[in-house]
């Protein structure tokens, strides 16, 4: 079983996107969702979709339809860019690609 590493998208001033919007959200979605994300060291990614050929989301059936978008890094690395819901996944979609730009440009 391949493992993996999960690392969360840190930009300038260390602002986290990610971590901005888990700060946002009650105790027990945040349960539900670090439990979803544990499993991705395992390489159990559940329900997901690929966005296009740099972003794919995490889908989560419950609350208001949470996603959480991410990119790979040589199969090996999962990096967390941003969260939102159903009713904001185009904001959200967009959003994630402007972070994950910025992010490659401090890299």
């Amino acid at each position: 079983m391949n493992t993996r590493i999960v690392k969360i998208a840190q930009l300038a001033d260390d602002k986290a996107p990610f971590i901005e919007w888990m700060n946002s959200l009650d105790k027990n979605t945040k349960i539900r969702i670090q439990s979803r994300l544990t499993r991705l060291l395992e390489n159990n990614f559940g329900d997901h979709k690929k966005i296009d050929n740099e972003i794919s989301e995490l889908r989560f059936k419950f609350g208001s339809g949470y996603r959480i978008y991410y990119t790979e890094i040589d199969n090996i690395i999962v990096l967390l860019i941003n969260g939102g819901n159903k009713s904001t996944q185009n904001k959200d979609i967009l959003k994630a690609k402007n972070i994950l730009q910025e992010w490659r440009n401090l890299q």
